[in-house]
């Protein structure tokens, strides 16, 4: 398997950032997240203090920082991550599509406002997934609801009903697809809390309760307390130094993840510095190994 200098997760100001100052640096670099940027950039009506590009609109910033970008040689794999696992001189990506590793990465995947649900971290990994591709296997003859917040969603619906008996899929957006067979579709419900108890899963909702051998929820970001297994927080946030190390050897985080002000201009200089210090965190690796 490839093994990328730098990971980079998040295609924000500041994933695009850091990817473009660990290129100018002649790192490999592994660029996880959306083709499209981010959506809370593109939608902005107006930025004003962003340096160079007064009274810019959100989309033309966006098509600015993606441009530049491809002119640097830069490409965005298209993958949701799972989870990261140190493992001492390199990491282990998890992701939708497959597996990745990296000698270093940075954290770069916004803030998300989603709460846990009661009991979902709890049970996490005992009855509670966010992959449904990853753990269809284990679904082969049983029962699976999935909690889906996009259209995305559908596919891994599809190829979970492929290995399961049955699924709930309960669609917490606009759902216009067709989905059918083993699956079964609930809109407008809401769900309230998770339990799981001998074997069997529980979801309650606001207006029934659905049993199953296990529950997926597939949001589009993941809380970075359970992204990263060890991974110190600060309050909602990351928890970084000024050279926006963690306190994990090689993880780097920045932009809106790591806290206040919530600028684009703040997310791109911390993009900036985070792929400048996993620069000179490689370089103690490679002094480490001569």
């Amino acid at each position: 398997m490839e093994r990328f200098d730098i990971a980079i997760i998040g295609t924000g100001p500041a994933g695009l950032e850091a990817a473009i100052t660990a290129k100018v640096r002649n790192k490999t670099v592994l660029l996880l997240g959306n083709k499209g940027s981010s959506d809370k950039v593109s939608k902005a009506h107006t930025i004003q203090n962003y340096l160079g590009l007064p009274n810019v609109s959100g989309e033309d910033m966006s098509k600015a920082f993606l441009a530049h970008a491809t002119s640097m040689g830069i490409e965005i794999t298209e993958d949701k991550v799972n989870a990261v696992y140190s493992m001492g001189k390199y990491f282990a990506i998890q992701c939708h599509s497959g597996d990745y590793e990296a000698s270093s990465v940075i954290v770069a995947a916004g803030m998300t406002t989603m709460k846990p649900f009661p009991g979902e971290m709890e049970f996490l990994g005992r009855g509670v997934s966010y992959c449904a591709t990853c753990d269809a296997a284990l679904y082969k003859g049983k029962t699976a609801i999935i909690i889906a917040y996009s259209a995305a969603d559908e596919e891994e619906a599809e190829f979970l009903a492929e290995r399961a008996q049955k699924v709930y899929y309960l669609p917490q957006y606009e759902y216009a697809g067709n989905l059918g067979g083993n699956i079964e579709v609930t809109c407008d419900v809401k769900p309230d809390s998770i339990a799981y108890t001998e074997g069997r899963a529980y979801l309650a909702t606001d207006k029934d309760t659905y049993t199953a051998d296990g529950i997926f929820i597939l949001r589009e970001q993941i809380a970075p307390s359970q992204l990263v297994p060890g991974l110190q927080m600060d309050g909602n946030h990351i928890g970084v130094d000024r050279s926006m190390a963690t306190n994990i050897k090689g993880l780097f985080a920045c932009g809106d993840i790591t806290g206040a002000p919530y600028q684009y201009i703040k997310a791109a200089g911390e993009g900036n510095v985070a792929a400048l210090s996993a620069v000179s965190y490689l370089n103690e690796l490679k002094k480490a190994t001569e």
